[in-house]
């Protein structure tokens, strides 16, 4: 296990280096100037000339991109150009209600998908099995972008339960947070579905019912130690994809996040603050991966006795 974490650790390195060049190279063939954005383009050539050359635009593209190589191995990712704050300090501001609105998400998926996915399982082709199969390729189907304004009509313009926009309590993440969770709820639960029907027929289960177990204590314990491992993956990879999803989410619902961060860094051309939220997003999903193969070793010692050879 310990040459696992230091193999995924190494590899780190070379894929933030990697995403960092990408996220460079696609931002600055972006069109547009920032310092047009900045000062207007009525501004004096000496003005633009003068703030062109405080931040680093008027160096050739190839000795900018050595620049920030060189900051971001000090652990530095810059300046942004149009808020004048550390990017680290930006990010570490808006990381929170990320995290909050992407657990959130999880919650609501995992409410819906695992009480509908397991009651599949144990009845196949049953009206109920139809009926979880129907809610999750509407799940799966339905954008974000479309059901998003649709709940904010339903529940919050129309009844006026939930706030429209923002972060203010309680009430303002369930309306995200269920848009977010009702796509990962329908993966989720087909998911869960065919581990369970791949576990139940299993005869340690039936083992364990002879021996007088509960029918509960089989399926919550036994069986879905067994069969959480996928669904372990399936979480892991799509909180990475959480919170890149929400990058809509959090615009439709003006959730103070990374994701919004990202589209007003990206309209006010701010290259320092694209490349640090993008950095950020990469090292949350491979440092979310390296925990799930973690928690693999730890549910299956089989897992582990293989990455210890």
């Amino acid at each position: 296990m310990r040459n696992l974490i230091l193999k995924r650790l190494l590899l780190l390195l070379p894929i933030i280096w990697g995403v960092a060049t990408i996220v460079f190279v696609i931002t600055h063939l972006i069109p547009g100037d920032p310092v047009d954005l900045i000062l207007g383009e009525t501004a004096r050539p000496s003005h633009r000339e003068e703030l062109r050359k405080a931040m680093g635009l008027d160096k050739p593209v190839h000795q900018q991109y050595t620049n920030y190589m060189k900051q971001l191995l000090q652990g530095d990712l810059g300046k942004s150009i149009h808020r004048k704050e550390k990017v680290s300090s930006l990010i570490i501001k808006k990381a929170k209600a990320s995290f909050e609105l992407a657990f959130s998400s999880i919650i609501v998926a995992i409410f819906i998908a695992l009480p509908l996915g397991i009651a599949s399982a144990r009845s196949p082709g049953s009206w109920l099995d139809i009926i979880s199969s129907i809610i999750a390729v509407i799940g799966g189907s339905v954008p974000v972008f479309w059901l998003g304004p649709i709940l904010i009509i339903c529940f919050s313009i129309g009844t006026g339960w939930f706030p429209v926009s923002g972060r203010e309590g309680i009430e303002s993440i369930i309306l995200p947070a269920l848009t977010l969770g009702a796509s990962l709820s329908a993966v989720l639960m087909r998911m869960i579905r065919s581990s369970f029907l791949e576990i139940l027929p299993q005869d340690f289960l039936a083992t364990a019912k002879a021996k007088g177990l509960s029918e509960r204590r089989v399926i919550f314990i036994h069986a879905f130690r067994n069969a959480c491992l996928p669904i372990i993956t399936i979480l892991s990879l799509q909180l990475g994809a959480l919170l890149t999803g929400t990058i809509i989410t959090e615009t439709v619902f003006a959730w103070p996040g990374v994701g919004r961060l990202i589209i007003q860094s990206i309209s006010a051309r701010d290259y320092q603050l694209v490349q640090g939220c993008v950095i950020f997003i990469a090292t949350v999903y491979i440092i979310t991966n390296l925990l799930a193969d973690i928690l693999y070793g730890l549910l299956d010692p089989r897992i582990r006795i293989d990455q210890n050879v």
